[in-house]
């Protein structure tokens, strides 16, 4: 009698089948399922300490530490007219509102760049601009601090100075 050798499976190809697989699915017991459906959804907290939550103060001098790397880069880039506007408790939009003319759009392209750069080493990157590639008016948005850079003639066209009651410059 000869000896039965057992059969080898043939090797699968490497190539993957593109027939999606079928997985079964698991069945919940009733008993589970019950107790799942009777979970009730997590209690809603009061209005008013939901609203103390979200208006939590900034950390203690953050917007001071941005309006001071803002001013310096203004002064250092040689921008004109540089006005500070203390908005805290006037305003919820920001607590500073700067604003500054700078001589060409190359200039106002810059200071706007260099800022973004600046936080960014103190670690703020949420930082937006507008406006910096059209040259006459940018807008740079630190959370905090906001700051309107202008052209000279453009920002005399706006008198943005005068919606906050600020004196105007000369």
């Amino acid at each position: 009698m000869a000896k039965k050798t057992p059969v080898k499976p043939a090797k699968k190809s490497s190539a993957k089948s593109s027939a999606p697989k079928k997985t079964a699915k698991k069945k919940i017991p009733a008993k589970s399922a019950k107790l799942l459906a009777a979970k009730k959804p997590p209690a809603k907290k009061p209005a008013a300490k939901a609203a103390k939550a979200k208006a939590a103060p900034a950390k203690s001098g953050k917007p001071e530490q941005i309006r001071d790397i803002v001013l310096h880069v203004l002064e250092d880039r040689q921008a004109d007219q540089i006005i500070t506007l203390d908005l805290r408790g006037k305003s919820s939009m920001a607590d500073y509102l700067i604003i500054a003319s700078a001589r060409a759009a190359r200039q106002i392209g810059a200071i706007a760049s260099l800022i973004r750069e600046e936080l960014a080493k103190l670690g703020i990157r949420q930082v937006r601009s507008e406006g910096v590639t059209q040259g006459d008016w940018a807008l740079v948005d630190a959370g905090d601090v906001i700051l309107h850079l202008f052209r000279p003639e453009v920002r005399k066209f706006y008198n943005i100075e005068r919606i906050y009651g600020a004196d105007a410059p000369e």
